[in-house]
């Protein structure tokens, strides 16, 4: 519990009304969690307006009332604040009533259109084998040191956030690492918070459903560097051609990693194999557990924070080559078995060639690559056909099936991807539209030593139709047909 103007301090207030002592129980922006005593925030959102619940929220129990704008009706026993911008103060809201948690934690945000996660989880690996207890907030799950609580967005809203944070500071953690999306930096999610560290991974055709164009998703990317302070540290991946975009307006401390440029954290492949990846890291040969290129630009990106928090270079590499990847990012299903599958969660056109970039590395001789592809429903559809050709471009043969169609219709999804297959690659695709039949035959299609890549949904325990989540799990179907095939 707090007072109403302890948890306003230092949000932009236009205006004020009633009594700023009074005592708040809660904090919340969507009406139907209203509680006796909340204070209410009315959210401007991408769905509907808050604005228009403040009536219901003063129903259930509300106390006050932070607006952008006052409503026609004023109740003389509520208090309200109005504000220029209720999602930004939502944030400093949020962080003020949970203590401000992330001012007791180090905090790192990793930004970008693919490796979110498997940095994000790669440190929180790291400095938990380094002895500290840490925090994961990550679009596969969040963990408070070995508690996990189930994910719903790459980046929670506000309230949930701090509340996520005061419970690591609660459980004595020093660190926490998380995914910053840019539909979280647009929206606000993150204000309020204080960053130790900032990193970029590389940015590429996604989410122009929501920012419209690529510039708009860029910019999003970028407000998060703006905003890091002066004695943070913002790192970026200098063969990225918007690496060093990142950086143009940023306080903070600059530090850059890479393969190719002269840059802070310099690595450079030895070899890459599907065992593992070895990696010269300023100048010292060090063997990892992951595999691929797009992977070496990760593990760059995990030393190089973890040496700008103040850990021993040695000690980092060290415990860094011991530790496996995330969950469904490449992540190869019964190693040993007759035929190699992998499961991705490639779901953009870049991320898609990354890991068919991969494999094709990894051949040693004629084995056929087969990949099985899907796009989202209600997502960005000008990516639909490019997924298609890159499967095609680098795969022998090519099946097409469900990812989560959403409130869309499989088929039509399915059509939109085939527009960017070429009369020459028609031959070699296959449309199945059950993904579990799409698995089955391309296991059953496979001979030995052939490479199956299974992309697009990666940790996803679930698919999405029409409103509803049923249970799958790539890994799992993957799993069953390589022992159900090998008898």
């Amino acid at each position: 519990m707090a007072e109403l103007k302890d948890i306003l301090y230092k949000v932009s207030i236009t205006s004020s009304y009633g009594d700023m002592n009074v005592d708040v129980k809660g904090v919340c922006f969507d009406s139907r969690q209203v509680k006796q005593g909340y204070v209410f925030v009315a959210v401007k959102g991408t769905q509907s307006d808050g604005h228009q619940f403040i009536a219901k929220a003063i129903e259930l129990g509300a106390s006050a009332i932070v607006c952008e704008k006052l409503p026609d009706t004023i109740h003389e026993k509520i208090n309200y604040a109005t504000v220029k911008n209720s999602a930004q103060a939502l944030g400093v809201i949020a962080a003020n009533f949970f203590g401000n948690p992330s001012q007791k934690l180090k905090l790192v945000g990793v930004t970008g259109t693919n490796g979110k996660t498997t940095v994000a989880t790669l440190l929180y690996k790291l400095f938990g084998s380094l002895g500290y207890r840490t925090g994961l907030i990550s679009t596969v799950e969040h963990r408070i040191v070995d508690q996990v609580i189930p994910s719903t967005h790459t980046t929670p809203d506000p309230i949930q956030l701090n509340s996520l944070m005061a419970k690591m500071v609660e459980a004595g953690c020093s660190h926490a690492f998380m995914e910053v999306s840019s539909h979280a930096v647009d929206q606000d999610r993150i204000a309020g918070l204080k960053f130790e560290g900032a990193i970029f991974t590389n940015i590429t055709h996604d989410h122009l459903d929501y920012h419209k164009t690529f510039d708009n998703y860029i910019k999003a990317k970028k407000k998060f560097f703006d905003d890091l302070s002066s004695d943070a540290f913002a790192l970026v991946n200098a063969d990225d051609k918007r690496g060093m975009v990142m950086l143009q307006n940023t306080k903070a401390k600059k530090q850059s990693f890479g393969l190719k440029k002269m840059v802070d954290f310099k690595g450079k492949i030895i070899s890459n194999t599907i065992e593992g990846l070895e990696l010269d890291v300023n100048g010292k040969p060090v063997w990892f557990k992951l595999i691929g290129d797009f992977n070496a630009y990760n593990l760059l990106a995990v030393y190089g924070a973890a040496v700008l928090l103040g850990e021993d270079s040695e000690q980092v590499l060290t415990m860094l080559s011991s530790i496996k990847g995330a969950v469904g990012r490449f992540e190869l299903i019964l190693p040993g078995s007759k035929i190699t599958v992998i499961v991705d969660y490639a779901h953009t056109p870049d991320a898609l060639k990354n890991v068919l970039d991969t494999i094709a590395q990894l051949r040693t001789g004629n084995e056929q690559v087969i990949s099985i592809v899907g796009c989202g429903g209600n997502r960005d559809k000008t990516k639909r056909p490019l997924m298609a050709s890159i499967a095609c471009r680098y795969s022998d043969k090519v099946v097409l099936t469900s990812d989560n169609p959403r409130d869309e219709e499989p088929m039509a999804i399915i059509k939109d991807m085939q527009t960017g297959i070429g009369p020459s690659d028609a031959r070699k695709t296959l449309v199945i539209a059950d993904r579990e039949e799409a698995i089955k035959t391309a296991c059953m299609m496979a001979k030995e030593r052939d490479i199956v890549l299974v992309a697009g949904k990666g940790h996803e325990t679930y698919q999405e139709i029409k409103g509803v989540k049923y249970p799958f799990d790539d890994r799992e179907v993957v799993e069953r047909m390589l022992k159900l095939f090998a008898n």
